[in-house]
């Protein structure tokens, strides 16, 4: 054994490089390293955690025990990465000049093929009722799902920082967990190379090669592997920088607890209708808006974290909500590999958000999301190599409590579609990445057809609030493990 955290026991570690399967035409890697500049939408999530997430899984039937089966999910990661070829390489920092001749630096993705990291870890004594209970909403035993995720505690710079032996961290890892009676298959995905779309585009398209023979047609398309950038983008992008170190500022994250929300189909249109009868009153709404059922039930979130963390009626609080490009950017298709997101902000007072009601509170996460458009997405972009801005994980500061929420996740991501080959996933969890109060992941719902799932951080105090708010609790669906 190589370790132990949390209850976990890492059995051993090794690299997982592209393969090609056998009558699989066109999926191999390039026989010579290539290089892929970073955009702007990259570039500014290099200063963040590493994206991780992962599934619960019922535990298999395998001949050969726990091993077999990490070797089986360790050779359908190998034919995936075949078409994800890049994410098997490394970041790369070279110095350069800018145009006036002042040290700049270049950050680029080489596809080299060194590999993804593939861990394999056992936890005997933890169940899959440690980590999913019945109940409407649930708190999540944060220190033992944590440690089912690989490549902990590591922004994406570090992965473009060589090692004391001279060497690079992977931007792709996964790890496989063997429960007492279920299995955890994580991934951890450096944010500089790629957005939550790809990362579960890659999770569906290992779990349909882990279930399908060799040679079957898969259903999951093909990524695009070439970066977009605007036509007037220099490529690459230098930043003013001396050394990548320079834009490096290490999370201080003060503690939170987790909990887990499910929200039906039902309920999720019952929020939806109240929200849409309650904006059309107002002066604001224009007759053609329709609030969405995603802005619905984040207003329904907005609202009750505001009472649950007891905000003074006139201090301002703010929503943040990462919206996705794809759609809304010509040129960009769905399955492009890469970063594609921008963020949407609501600001209004505590009180006003309280007491003005869902559908004002879900217009205004309407109104920030509508504001961009493609021509605003341009000007963002075009403006970003002047002057680049990184996304930072905000510094707590005992003035004053936090009044943010930020969502992330996309309900539209296909979590529960995958079946590695014995059974559809259990549950959804994430890892210690970017854990902020106020942090918010949403999930498609396990029943599907509509229905959502909440994952939220809070403090603790406030938290226990949140679930003792009847208004809020209302509206969640007891989960049954």
């Amino acid at each position: 054994m190589e370790g132990s955290t949390g209850g976990v026991r890492i059995v051993s570690r090794r690299l997982v490089r592209p393969e090609q399967a056998a009558g699989s035409p066109d999926d191999s890697a390039p026989s010579e390293p290539e290089t892929i500049h970073l955009t702007p939408w990259d570039l500014r999530m290099i200063t963040v955690d590493y994206i991780q997430k992962g599934l619960l899984l019922p535990k298999p039937r395998t001949a050969g025990g726990g091993a077999q089966l990490v070797d089986n999910l360790a050779s359908s990661l190998a034919r995936a990465l075949a078409r994800f070829y890049p994410l098997a390489g490394r970041l790369a920092v070279t110095a350069t000049d800018d145009a006036t001749g002042d040290p700049s630096i270049v950050v680029s993705l080489r596809c080299n093929g060194e590999g993804a990291e593939f861990v394999r870890a056992e936890a005997p004594g933890v169940t899959v009722s440690d980590i999913i209970a019945s109940g409407p909403g649930y708190y999540i035993p944060s220190s033992v799902v944590w440690s089912f995720f690989p490549l902990n505690g590591l922004l994406g710079t570090d992965a473009a920082l060589d090692d004391d032996d001279g060497s690079r961290l992977a931007v792709l890892a996964a790890q496989v967990t063997e429960l007492a009676d279920g299995v955890f298959v994580a991934m951890s995905l450096n944010h500089a190379v790629a957005d939550g779309t790809t990362f579960w585009h890659l999770f569906n398209t290992w779990s349909e090669i882990s279930r399908t023979r060799d040679g079957c047609e898969l259903s999951t398309p093909r990524p695009v592997l070439d970066r977009w950038f605007l036509e007037t983008s220099p490529v690459p992008i230098a930043l003013p920088f001396g050394k990548l170190e320079d834009i490096v500022r290490r999370p201080v994250y003060l503690p939170v607890r987790e909990c887990f929300f499910d929200f039906s189909a039902e309920s999720v249109k019952k929020l939806k209708e109240k929200a849409n009868a309650e904006m059309a009153g107002t002066a604001t709404a224009t007759a053609t808006a329709t609030v969405s059922s995603l802005q619905s039930l984040l207003a329904h979130l907005w609202r009750a974290s505001c009472r649950a963390r007891e905000l003074a009626p006139d201090r301002e609080t703010t929503y943040i909500l990462l919206v996705g490009c794809r759609a809304r950017v010509k040129g960009i298709p769905q399955e492009y590999m890469g970063n594609a997101v921008t963020a949407a902000m609501a600001r209004s007072t505590a009180g006003d958000v309280v007491s003005k009601g869902l559908g004002w509170a879900a217009w205004l996460l309407n109104r920030a999301v509508a504001a961009f458009d493609e021509a605003s997405v341009r000007d963002d972009l075009a403006s970003w190599p002047r002057d680049p801005r990184f996304v930072y994980v905000a510094k707590p500061t005992r003035e004053e409590d936090p009044a943010t929420v930020i969502t992330g996740s996309s309900p539209r991501f296909d979590v529960y579609g995958n079946d590695f080959g014995w059974g559809r996933p259990v549950a959804v969890r994430s890892g210690a990445g970017n854990k902020t109060d106020g942090k918010v992941t949403v999930y498609e719902g396990r029943d599907g057809g509509g229905s959502m799932a909440l994952e939220v951080c809070l403090a603790p105090k406030a938290l226990a609030r949140l679930v003792a708010d009847e208004e809020f609790m209302e509206a969640v669906s007891a989960a049954v493990a």
